[in-house]
């Protein structure tokens, strides 16, 4: 491969082209010596797109465990020994002192996270009252990600100044019943086809790293692409001891780069956010990320640990990067 094959992909990307599932497998197959090649070509568009700027987001665990999910990736499922945390959802306090530790982080966006299967009517309740008042007292931006919603959920989460939902895709359709059986990827689909219609911005993302071919991995980003998400976080699998997935590889640095990088060219316009398990699959290559995704998250995860909030900082800064202050 070549510098004019990467950059011919960039070119169709740019002018409104889309990929092919072969072009999007050369990517993910290409030799390793190809890769600054390649994140040459990916930054080519996230340049055009969003410049330099990096947005933030920070993620609150408002409700930890306690969940009747058998997902097989997840510390908080059901079938998970994992030792974590286990509480009810976070009262309105805690949820305002988290939105002021995002600002503190810089972060623009201020992530509201639920584990369960959907909200009852006492969690949204608790949620909206947090949501009305952070829209009140600070200038964040708000992303919900509560699990399957109601049309009336997702009405008054809209309501309340909830700007984005985040629903993830997580796998392709054909892994789908490998990694959860308590509910189907077309029920997540229809999530975020609910939160489109009622005006909140909708954010879907994968999870690599759970058994997906690369055909796959090339299949969730069309599916991403044709639901047309606004932002789309790319997490990488973190095996979490008591997790039916315990046992699973590691992404390799390579690929994990090669990955952001399809994203970007297949939804050039789109936010691509390097997330959870970056520091530990990415591990020393996290700054070269930030050429194809032009959004992370900053801080803890839901229930790992994320690096100092500062490293953050330093990576964007070295890179000659800028932080993009209240971005959604």
């Amino acid at each position: 491969m070549t510098t004019t094959k990467w950059q011919f992909l960039a070119a169709k990307a740019l002018n409104g082209g889309r990929l092919t599932l072969e072009e999007g497998l050369s990517v993910l197959e290409a030799d390793n010596d190809e890769v600054l090649l390649i994140m040459n070509a990916a930054f080519t568009v996230r340049k055009h797109f969003y410049g330099k700027k990096v947005k933030l987001n920070m993620i609150i665990n408002a409700k930890s465990g306690l969940c009747p999910e058998d997902c097989g990736y997840c510390s908080q499922s059901i079938v998970s020994t994992a030792p974590i945390r286990k509480y009810t959802m976070l009262d309105k306090e805690t949820l305002l002192a988290g939105a002021r530790e995002a600002m503190a982080r810089k972060a623009g966006t201020y992530c509201i996270v639920a584990a369960g299967k959907g909200p009852t009517d006492k969690e949204l309740n608790q949620v909206v009252d947090a949501v009305k008042e952070i829209r009140e007292t600070m200038p964040l931006k708000i992303c919900a990600c509560l699990g399957i919603l109601k049309d009336e959920q997702a009405k008054r989460l809209a309501e309340a100044g909830v700007h984005r939902y985040n629903h993830n895709l997580n796998t392709s359709k054909a892994n789908y019943p490998s990694i959860t059986t308590t509910h189907t990827y077309d029920q997540r689909v229809d999530t975020v086809e609910k939160v489109k219609m009622h005006g909140m911005s909708p954010c879907s993302g994968v999870i690599i790293g759970m058994g997906e071919t690369h055909e796959e991995i090339v299949e969730m980003a069309f599916a991403l692409r044709d639901l047309n998400a606004d932002s789309i976080p790319i997490n990488f699998l973190n095996a979490i001891p008591g997790t039916p997935l315990e046992h699973a590889d590691r992404t390799s640095s390579m690929k994990a780069l090669k990955v952001l990088a399809l994203f970007r060219l297949i939804c050039p316009s789109k936010e691509i956010r390097v997330a959870g398990g970056r520091e530990v699959n990415l591990r020393t290559l996290q700054p070269l990320s930030l050429y194809a995704a032009n959004s992370l998250f900053v801080g803890d995860y839901l229930t790992t640990a994320g690096q100092e909030v500062s490293v953050d900082h330093q990576i964007i800064e070295d890179l000659g990067f800028e932080i993009e202050l209240n971005a959604l």
